[in-house]
């Protein structure tokens, strides 16, 4: 069925944990860690200001992301009670020195806080701008290398996905684990968030292969592999794989290298069901892998779909989050509310796609479902939490 890798994308893309998203990331050095404490004082009765940096007039797919992006968090400013939000849309047209040049603007405006922009080259020029001017600033990108200071990323992170997926194995008594990651940078990132997870898990690390982002690569790394599986003892196998890429063919050697599914249990950091096609893989039957409370982003959707016409965007719901958190710390009376030691409240905020809170290092923690694989479909093992506290955080 899947005789060659479909499409192996530019790998800096691959990072975006949305199926069908392609955020760049950027060659950045880590920003500094902890969230700033710092923000703006408001008055709950006023409008607050509130800047929205999108990438409107880019060419190609960006403006079509920055239109639903703008969408979503209009729709989230009137589904806001007794708050008043006083929403001003600047253009990044995806260019760091425009989006750095809109924040300032943003700034002398009076905006109170910012949300966006989209990229992670945007984003680091942003924080570069706002550096020392009081104001946060909510970005849509999930490098969490950019998290810290003033930066929040609300993307989702493959150290979320991973923490989650590992204490749920641990649960089920899959307490070792090979992780098997592809070469380049994205593979990378995935195989350090998954290790540091394990461990935090209690989970052994039985061992470490990569392989080259190619057809023959796979294929040629394939016993290698299996053999260190097989010879460790480990109970399940963590792949970094993305699903219109890599993840069929290795899915597929594995087990025709002696890896057997049924005993080895397969755990993915991307979204699985993305290609259909996948859930047929002999060796992903039983596998897990997270997904979204999937019947809170059916609401959003449509909400959103009532109010546009049209379905958003992947990444949309992020920008209602952003204003959603905003908004109800505004309801709540606090004249802090744009403030780091607000927005890092434990009990966090109803999103787009179920309950997120804003951690005080910058990133961002989401309710994840555990799926499987079970006979060519994707069954809810372990439904997304409600709340923090509640099993499965």
């Amino acid at each position: 069925m899947f005789a060659s890798i479909r499409s192996v994308r530019n790998p800096l893309a691959r990072l975006a944990t949305l199926a069908a998203t392609l955020v760049a990331l950027a060659a950045c050095q880590p920003m500094t860690t902890g969230a700033g404490r710092g923000g703006p004082s408001v008055d709950p009765s006023a409008p607050v200001p509130v800047a929205l940096l999108v990438p409107k007039g880019e060419g190609g797919g960006g403006g079509v992301v920055g239109q639903s992006l703008e969408n979503a968090a209009r729709l989230a400013v009137n589904d806001l009670r007794n708050v008043r939000i006083d929403l001003r849309v600047y253009d990044t047209a995806g260019n760091p020195a425009t989006a750095a040049a809109a924040a300032q603007q943003a700034i002398a405006d009076g905006a109170g806080i910012i949300v966006g922009p989209l990229y992670s080259q945007t984003t680091a020029a942003v924080t570069s701008a706002t550096a020392g001017r009081n104001v946060n600033v909510l970005s849509f990108s999930n490098n969490a290398a950019l998290a810290g200071g003033n930066v929040f990323v609300l993307g989702q992170t493959f150290s979320d996905i991973a923490g989650r997926l590992s204490a749920y194995a641990v649960r089920q008594g899959r307490n070792s684990v090979v992780v098997v990651h592809s070469d380049d940078l994205a593979g990378q990132v995935g195989r350090d968030a998954i290790v540091n997870a394990a461990r935090a898990n209690n989970i052994r690390v039985a061992g470490v292969e990569s392989y080259p982002l190619s057809q023959q690569g796979i294929v040629a790394a394939g016993p290698r592999i299996a053999q260190t599986v097989q010879s460790s003892g480990a109970t399940s196998v963590f792949l970094t794989a993305n699903v219109d890429s890599d993840l069929p063919l290795i899915a597929t050697t594995l087990p025709e290298n002696g890896v057997d599914p049924g005993q080895v249990r397969m755990l993915g950091l991307t979204r699985w069901n993305s290609l259909p096609q996948a859930l047929t893989l002999p060796g992903l039957q039983g596998g897990l892998f997270t997904l979204p409370d999937q019947s809170v982003l059916d609401q959003f959707e449509a909400r959103y779909r009532a109010a546009y016409g049209s379905a958003p965007h992947p990444l949309a719901g992020l920008a209602y989050d952003a204003i959603q958190a905003i908004g109800s710390l505004v309801a709540s009376g606090r004249s802090d509310a744009l403030t780091g030691r607000a927005l890092t409240q434990p009990d966090g905020f109803a999103g787009s796609s179920g309950v997120f809170r804003l951690r005080p290092d910058g990133t961002t923690q989401r309710a994840l479902a555990i799926a499987q694989i079970q006979n060519n479909q994707v069954v809810i093992v372990d439904p997304a939490p409600r709340r923090f506290g509640a099993a499965g955080f």
